[in-house]
This record gives C-alpha cells, structure tokens and sequence, in this order.
C-alpha cells in the first residue's frame, strides 16, 4: 500500500520540482568582455517574446556614447543548414568599424543557430516566393534589436547605421523606411534572396518577383542606401543586382551602387573575410563618411 501511495505521489513530486515551461526572458549582456575589441555576448529582444536572440557587441575603448552600426547576417531556406549555422560574428567588418569610432552588434535571427525558434522570414517556395514579406520579417528582427540598443548609455540615439549581408541585405532594404534620424545609412551587401537556387550558380528563384519587391521598398524608402556587391558574385551577380538597385530607385529609393574587385572564389562571401573588407574599404569609408561628419 505504501509503494502505490509513492507511485501516486510521484507526478506532483515531478511537476513541483520541473524547471518551468516558460522561463523569464532577460536580455542585455551575458558574459565577460573579451578579445577582439570588447567583445561580449549580448541577449536582444526578438519577435517571439519567449526568446532572446543572441548577438555579439564590440565597442572601442572609453565609455562613449558611440555610434551604433548593427550588422544582418546572411541566411538560408536549408532548415538543417540554419540549425547549424555558427553564431555570425563577421569580425573582419566588425574591426572596420570600431575603427571608425561605431559600437557593433551583430544580432543572430530566430530560425538560426543557438538562438533557434520559427523561422519568421520563410520566404516560401521558388516559384511563388514573397520576398516582400521575408523583407520586411528581417526588417523587423533587425529593427528590434537595433532599439533596444540605442537605449543603452554608451550608444548614440542617433546617427546608426545598418549593415545587411544578404538576406540580412534584403531586409536592410526593407528597413529603409524608417526614421532618417535614427538610422542615418544603410549599406547593402549582395542583398538579396533566392540566389543559388537548388545550389545552382547565378539561377535565382523568381527574380521578377525579387525586383518587384525591391520597387516597392523603394516607395517608402528615406534612407539612402549604398548598394555593394562584388564581380564574382554568383549569387547575385553585378549585371543582376544592379537591375535590383534600378527596381528600388525606381520606386524613388536613393542608391548609391558600386562593384566590387573580385576577392577569393566566390565574391558573395567576400564581406566575411578580411581580404574582402579591404577591397571593399574605400566604398565603405564613402559611405560612412555623412554619418561620422555629424557632431554629437
């Protein structure tokens, strides 16, 4: 009798001692600053409110405030890929800007990683993409993040910028709605999605629906954009992606393009790499250049 009363007993001794389902969110930094320049885990809010996406901060030496450049990492529609994808760091880059005076975060999307959760910026099948949607998702991600930093003391309310490789490039795009006095510029690296469709080489999946939607970014864009992507791209080549950077000017957006040397074997990667951020150093130093021009 008493090892059925024990047996009994047992399901609330389990639900009394079980961690809880929902544990609380904290979000803010999580470790120790480290080497290179600072650098530091940091947990930022993201669109599903039971998770923190991780992210990486480097900062220059002093107490600032500086000025805030978030970086948007590349993507993929490959679930397993994503699962496995380590935390995106893009140190080379990241160096670049400290350099220039810039705190950098480098946020981890949900669907990616250690972060993990829904995949919010599915863009669907190849032929019946929505590349407009998937935007405007990263878009979001990157928006969130972004806020919760410029409340921190050493950040600027000012004056960031955005860094988007990609998908995060594309959603970069979609986040040139925004408030020009927030967010002073954005620089698109290879943006774009659907490239290197079934891992086949320059075949992306409906690129008319792709310069579509960089159209209607550009209706509503305010912020100027500096659009970079380097000769040997294969995923969005040059002759491609300058056809893109056409759509969104044509919906009144303001770009700037320019190509890129070619860097390594395949130029869509070339941000990721030290070799590729000098290449690319002289165009992102224009770029920089109306935003550290502007006084505290």
């Amino acid at each position: 009798m008493r090892l059925l009363n024990i047996l009994a007993l047992l399901p609330l001794l389990f639900l009394l001692t079980a961690p809880p389902l929902c544990a609380q969110v904290t979000f803010g930094s999580s470790g120790e600053e480290g080497e290179p320049f600072r650098r530091q885990q940091w947990r930022v809010p993201s669109p599903d409110t039971d998770i923190a996406a991780r992210a990486l901060l480097f900062r220059p030496v002093g107490t600032g405030p500086f000025r805030l450049a978030v970086i948007a990492h590349a993507s993929t529609q490959n679930g397993l890929r994503r699962a496995q994808m380590p935390q995106p760091e893009y140190r080379a880059l990241a160096a670049f800007l400290v350099a220039r005076g810039f705190a950098v975060l480098v946020p981890e999307r949900l669907g990616h990683g250690a972060t993990g959760g829904r995949y919010v910026e599915d863009q669907g099948g190849c032929d019946e993409a929505d590349y407009a949607h998937s935007g405007r998702a990263t878009a979001e991600e990157i928006s969130l993040a972004l806020d919760y930093l410029l409340k921190q003391d050493f950040i600027r309310k000012d004056a960031a910028i955005v860094l988007g490789h990609s998908a995060g490039g594309w959603g970069a795009l979609a986040l040139a709605n925004a408030d020009p006095k927030v967010i002073a510029a954005i620089i698109a690296l290879a943006p774009g999605r659907g490239g290197h469709a079934n891992d086949e080489a320059n075949r992306i999946c409906a690129p008319h629906t792709l310069t579509a939607a960089a159209a209607e970014f550009g209706k509503a864009a305010r912020i100027p954009v500096t659009w970079l992507v380097a000769s040997n791209d294969s995923y969005f080549a040059p002759p491609f992606s300058r056809s893109l950077a056409d759509g969104f000017r044509g919906g009144r957006g303001k770009v700037d393009f320019r190509t890129l040397p070619a860097v390594g074997s395949e130029g869509h990667w070339m941000v990721e790499t030290e070799a590729g951020v000098r290449a690319a150093s002289n165009e992102l130093d224009r770029a920089l250049t109306p935003v550290t021009a502007k006084k505290p």
